[in-house]
């Protein structure tokens, strides 16, 4: 058996109660327990739903995750959790049991950044991340940018999105569309018989003057009321809505800028390793367009699957592993939930 450190991750930012082990890069559980359903007919998470959600999943889903990774809390070398950014209900939850566990089990504790996270999951699925690497990171949340020298000692924000992020963006236009949340995975299934070039959408922050100011930023909220104006216009008009070649287009537009200022950010910086996460990184053309264009620049791109891109416990315990293995010393058992961490501090 490998002598590397055991450790445990917990995940509850959101609206997904994550438990994950890992024994250096090697993944042992992920247990996951979602209440997407329970915020869905609301079209969006509502806090203290999630926050009850947790109550009521955190034991299980810890119980199911030491049960898959054939292994005791005893057994653990050290506990990982995501104390911010994210609601900051779900949050105390999670780092509430995280407290407890590790105090109960004599255990150290690790509060770590939930976007942090987001990055050292790949390291489960393609081994050591190289450094310096250009993240990008795109959920619901966060749309972000990210010069990565250190993961272990912080990254260097580059970019970030100045209004709606783009998972929030498919989620609206979803609704627009009649389609249910959480928007992506809806978008990204329609749009594979639509027409990408059907509807000339707008691409926010690339014109000449825009790139002066936000090289690296992201702005969807114009895409996305653009889109809106041009449904009501058809239904207006009394003609059929093609949902398809509206996904198709909309998708098309938020993929182009995504991976356009991603790939100026690697030749500007000199890397060659692109690597994407967060839930949007789930989408299928998301990932082939920038393994399609960084191939002409000789960009490495690394993508976790799907199923590693959104909110888990085994993102979690991944950082916390390589927080360990770089001799970094664990938080304070008083250690906050802060939702509004910033980017830089990638454990506390």
């Amino acid at each position: 058996m490998s002598d590397e450190p055991l450790i445990l991750g917990i995940e509850t930012s959101c609206d997904e109660t994550g438990v994950g082990i890992v024994r250096g890069h090697t993944l042992l559980a992920d247990a996951l327990a979602s209440s997407v359903e329970q915020h869905a007919r609301f079209g969006g998470v509502v806090p203290e739903v999630a926050s009850r959600a947790h109550l009521e999943a955190i034991v299980p889903t810890m119980d199911r995750a030491l049960k898959e990774a054939g292994v005791t809390l005893a057994d653990i070398d050290a506990i990982a959790v995501t104390s911010g950014p994210g609601l900051a209900g779900a949050l105390l939850v999670g780092v509430a049991a995280a407290k407890g566990y590790a105090l109960a089990a004599e255990k150290p504790v690790y509060g770590v950044n939930h976007l942090a996270a987001h990055v050292a999951v790949d390291t489960l699925e393609h081994g050591p991340l190289p450094e310096p690497a250009i993240a990008l990171l795109v959920s619901g949340g966060h749309s972000s940018l990210l010069l990565v020298d250190d993961l272990a000692r912080g990254v260097t924000p580059l970019g970030a999105t100045i209004d709606d992020a783009a998972g929030e963006a498919f989620d609206k236009v979803a609704r627009l569309l009649g389609l249910p949340f959480p928007g992506g995975p809806y978008i990204d299934r329609e749009a594979r018989a639509g027409d990408p070039s059907a509807i000339g959408f707008p691409r926010g922050l690339t014109a000449p003057k825009d790139l002066a100011a936000h090289r690296y930023d992201f702005s969807f909220s114009g895409l996305k009321t653009a889109v809106a104006r041009w449904v009501e216009a058809r239904q207006r008009a009394g003609e059929p809505v093609p949902v398809a070649d509206v996904a198709a287009s909309f998708q098309e537009a938020v993929c182009d800028v995504l991976v356009r200022k991603a790939l100026d950010a690697c030749r500007s910086t000199g890397v060659e390793t692109l690597v994407i996460g967060g839930g949007v990184a789930a989408n299928s053309r998301l990932r082939a367009m920038a393994e399609d264009r960084a191939a002409a620049h000789g960009i490495r791109v690394r993508v976790p699957r799907p199923g590693l891109c959104t909110d888990n416990g085994a993102m979690v315990a991944a950082l916390g592993s390589h927080l360990v293995a770089s001799g970094v010393a664990p938080s304070r058992l008083d250690l906050p939930a802060d939702s509004a961490m910033p980017l830089t501090t990638v454990s506390v």
